[in-house]
């Protein structure tokens, strides 16, 4: 597969008006993911000393993250998109930097907890921000398969440079101004979205009269979806903490990022081919198939042991990353009406950030007790749970999926059906 074939479908993406600016806008907004959950732990660890308390406190502020963006993704269904980020983004702003403060000046450990945990639910799910402006756009579904596809490199993109600058702000300038500079990212990038009305999708005020909307929550693909996100989620929570503990011991903290960095990568490789690629089977086949690799490849952590095998076993690992974000991502579209979309993405998103939190509170407490080394045990187990979630919840996605030829307008169902070609 030539460059021009893999690159010309992104490209044709971009002749949609406005496109390139709420993706560019949605990237900057997005920074702050890696940087904020490897920031709090350099932050705290350099302050404490202890990886326990780090992963705690990074793990607070992913958890009411994933308890609030939901809740922001339903408001913007109904109100818009812009008219709630204004209000999120300036609370973010003001929470992270009054936790850096309370962090750097040695303030009560009810404190640290209580605005990490502000400053993530004040953060909406900017990646359901943009993929649903994408939804809105885009009529044919490989095109939305391309266009996901993106999102998940650009999410990759974020977790090769955040990594890095932010280990590199906080090691060699000092351990808060890579924190403080995720949220600043953070917050220009979600006020330059929330301008950005004449893309967003329209509002769907609710109607007194109509019988009250079930929660997008309550469909089975989006349960079973973010049920196998938690565990990658824990994956990801783990992976943080662990290869900062394994750097640290093997004396070389500031390779932390780099090695962060080449997971992403290889997740951005796999990425890119995926969004591109014409893959037989239905959208519930290929999200079966993707976790079960993901599952696999992580197992290469058990063997981590030098520097230069975390680096190879983390770049053939993250390769299976993007495809089962992208696949499960894409079957949770098929699956629920246009006026849920956006609340939709961010529940199963919402299982990421929720393994997120349940990694690096455990990642933390392993490295402590066991050591970093063997501390890479719970992302490589993690990783096959969540291979096992999505079989065990392959019947009830296979028992929810429409007869050939029923495709309703309102978009439940639409592409879960084999790709052409």
């Amino acid at each position: 597969m030539s460059a021009r074939t893999v690159l010309s479908p992104y490209a044709r993406l971009f002749t949609v008006p406005g496109s390139a600016a709420f993706s560019f806008a949605g990237w900057v907004a997005r920074l702050p993911i890696p940087m904020l959950a490897l920031g709090a732990v350099l932050l705290v660890a350099g302050e404490t000393g202890s990886y326990a308390l780090a992963g705690a406190v990074s793990g607070t502020l992913a958890l009411s993250f994933s308890v609030a963006s939901p809740q922001w993704a339903r408001a913007m269904d109904r109100r818009g998109q812009g008219a709630i980020l204004r209000w999120a983004m300036a609370a973010y702003l003001v929470s992270g930097v009054a936790f850096v403060g309370v962090v750097v000046t040695d303030g009560p450990r009810w404190s640290w907890f209580a605005l990490a945990a502000l400053t993530g639910a004040s953060g909406p799910n900017i990646g359901s921000l943009v993929r649903a402006r994408w939804a809105e756009a885009l009529e044919d579904p490989m095109r939305r398969q391309t266009a996901f596809a993106l999102e998940a490199v650009v999410d990759e993109v974020v977790f090769v440079v955040g990594p890095p600058l932010v280990t590199l702000l906080a090691t060699l300038v000092a351990p808060p101004v890579g924190f403080l500079t995720g949220i600043v990212l953070g917050a220009v990038g979600g006020f330059w979205l929330g301008g950005q009305r004449a893309t967003e999708p329209a509002a769907q005020p609710v109607d007194p009269a109509a019988p009250v909307r079930r929660w997008a929550a309550l469909n089975a693909t989006v349960l079973v979806v973010a049920g196998s996100y938690l565990a990658v989620g824990v994956v990801f929570g783990a992976m943080d903490v662990v290869v900062v503990g394994f750097t640290d011991a093997e004396g070389a903290p500031a390779f932390a990022g780099l090695a962060l960095a080449v997971y992403a990568g290889g997740s951005l490789v796999a990425g890119l081919a995926y969004g591109v690629a014409r893959i037989p089977g239905t959208l519930t086949s290929r999200f079966l198939g993707t976790a079960v690799l993901f599952g696999l490849a992580a197992q290469l952590l058990w063997g981590v042991g030098s520097l230069a095998v975390l680096v190879a076993a983390g770049f053939v690992a993250g390769l299976t990353i993007a495809p089962v974000l992208v696949s499960g991502l894409s079957l949770v579209e098929s699956r629920v009406p246009r006026t849920a979309l956006t609340e939709a993405l961010s529940w199963t998103t919402t299982g990421l950030t929720l393994g997120v939190t349940a990694g690096s509170a455990l990642a933390g407490v392993a490295v402590d007790r066991w050591g970093a080394e063997s501390a890479f045990a719970v992302p490589a187990v993690a990783a096959a749970v969540a291979a096992l979630l999505a079989l065990c919840g392959a019947p009830l996605l296979r028992r929810s999926e429409p007869e050939a030829g029923a495709f309703p307008q309102d978009g439940i169902g639409r592409v879960d059906r084999p790709a052409a070609g």
